[in-house]
């Protein structure tokens, strides 16, 4: 691998309490700055929170910046925007040796550097690092994919749903698994980009369909319904008040995995879909974090 050391650069770091807020920052930083002049970058950690950091290459302007914050997130936000600067080093070698492969029962979560890893009976999935949403290198994307492995052992379901598909993962991971076509979709058109592009890299561009869409209010979703599997790797909240339409858009007997959610708020997230007849089977507490595995009555 070629050495790649990069120059003293400039960094500006806050925290954010939402993933919505924190796309919205992404969004308006990128839109504001010239093409080359900062790197933005959004990553969530373990307790909920979103941070994000800018990556200058020379010294920005200070106010210009917490400025552009507090168009996006508010007053508090911009005060608490903190300035530094990082010392030369290999960015793309360290960023690599951190990516390691995430196992998660047959399927592996890999980038290009480790694609030579992946034993010949796992099914290798290969995410780089991006713009948009979820590598897996997250407690939520394994506890997803673990329960998936979990659920395509007794169960093949002919019309599957990613709901909320980031890069485009457990789409692909579904694909792989069944040989067979998957509907994934996102709120975000740099995801939807994002994981059209992984599908093909991945080898399943023909079997993996992906629109942009608000939850289940695409039209696209409402014509392939009813679903024999959904996958909703989001949020407590938007889960929760996604219960209804989740069910309305299911097959009777199907199953939905459902993650992004701290294992503290797991309990009403349960109590909102059981009300709307769907019974847990089975919870993954991976790193502070739950996966759920219910299905529908028939």
């Amino acid at each position: 691998m070629t050495t790649t050391l990069t120059p003293l650069t400039h960094r500006a770091t806050f925290a954010i309490g939402d993933e919505q807020t924190a796309r919205r920052v992404s969004d308006r930083l990128t839109e504001s700055l010239d093409e080359g002049e900062a790197a933005v970058a959004a990553f969530e950690g373990t307790t909920g929170h979103w941070a994000i950091a800018v990556h200058f290459a020379d010294a920005p302007d200070q106010d210009a910046i917490r400025s552009l914050v507090a168009l996006a997130a508010g007053e508090e936000a911009a005060h608490a925007v903190q300035f530094d600067t990082v010392e030369a080093k290999d960015w793309v070698k360290a960023t690599l040796d951190a990516l390691v492969p995430v196992h998660a029962g047959r399927f592996v979560v890999h980038g290009q550097h480790d694609r030579a890893k992946v034993a010949a009976n796992r099914l290798g999935i290969e995410i780089e690092a991006a713009l948009a949403f979820g590598t897996g290198h997250h407690g939520t994307t394994r506890g997803c994919l673990l329960l998936l492995g979990e659920v395509l052992k007794t169960y093949q379901p002919r019309r599957v749903l990613d709901l909320g598909t980031g890069t485009g993962v457990l789409a692909i991971a579904a694909a792989r698994a069944l040989h067979g076509k998957v509907l994934a979709s996102d709120i975000d058109a740099l995801s939807v980009k994002v994981a059209a592009d992984n599908a093909r890299q991945n080898g399943v561009g023909p079997l993996v369909e992906v629109a942009w869409g608000n939850g289940f209010s695409a039209l696209l979703l409402r014509q392939r319904r009813p679903f024999d599997l959904i996958l909703a790797n989001i949020l407590a909240n938007p889960l929760r008040q996604m219960a209804t339409p989740m069910s309305r858009h299911l097959a009777g007997g199907a199953r939905v995995i459902l993650s992004g959610l701290l294992s503290a708020q797991a309990p009403s997230v349960i109590a909102a879909y059981r009300a709307r007849g769907l019974i847990l089977e089975r919870q993954i507490r991976i790193e502070g974090w739950s996966s759920l595995l219910l299905h529908k009555a028939r």
